[in-house]
């Protein structure tokens, strides 16, 4: 047998001491892996996961309350916008009240110094034609008691009227 055969015949062989420590030091390396390394680790993970669950809730609770506020805050613009929109109406109805109370006023106001003008115009009218009729009688007075001292022409008496008439015009 030539060394060659020796080597084949030993690997050839079933060594069940070497599988049967093999597999007992496996076994002792998991329970140490466990104990050791698997159980803090899973530990870790489980903190882990319960952190990021209560970051995920944290966060849909904040959701949920920025939509709650969210629609709060639309609703109390909505109102806002109404209330303002209704101020604005009730402006323009206050706005067109008044401006037909001043029209109104302005249109009284407007007739009423049109009849103070012609109550005005009428009384000078009056008086003017008083004024008129009492020249007008004193010298028909005047032309008369001229008349009567003197006994005029017929063209005396017409040089006379336009005399007193064109004194009358310049006295007035």
């Amino acid at each position: 047998m030539s060394a060659n055969a020796l080597v084949v015949g030993a690997s050839a062989g079933f060594n069940g001491g070497d599988i049967l420590f093999q597999l007992v030091m496996f076994i002792i390396l998991l329970a140490l892996l466990k104990k050791f390394a698997w159980g803090p680790l899973m530990g870790i993970m489980q903190q882990r996961e319960d952190h990021i669950a209560s970051e995920i809730d944290a966060a849909e609770k904040s959701r949920a309350e920025a939509n709650k506020l969210l629609e709060e805050t639309r609703a109390e613009l909505n109102a806002a916008r109404q209330e303002a929109q209704g101020i604005i109406d009730n402006a323009k109805k206050i706005g067109a009240s008044q401006k037909e109370e001043i029209i109104a006023a302005a249109r009284a106001e407007s007739e009423r110094m049109k009849e103070s003008a012609k109550m005005e115009i009428e009384q000078q009218t009056e008086q003017a034609m008083s004024s008129l009729r009492e020249q007008v009688a004193s010298l028909s007075v005047l032309i008369a008691s001229k008349v009567i001292e003197k006994d005029l022409s017929e063209a005396d008496q017409q040089k006379l009227i336009d005399e007193y008439i064109k004194e009358a015009g310049e006295k007035r």
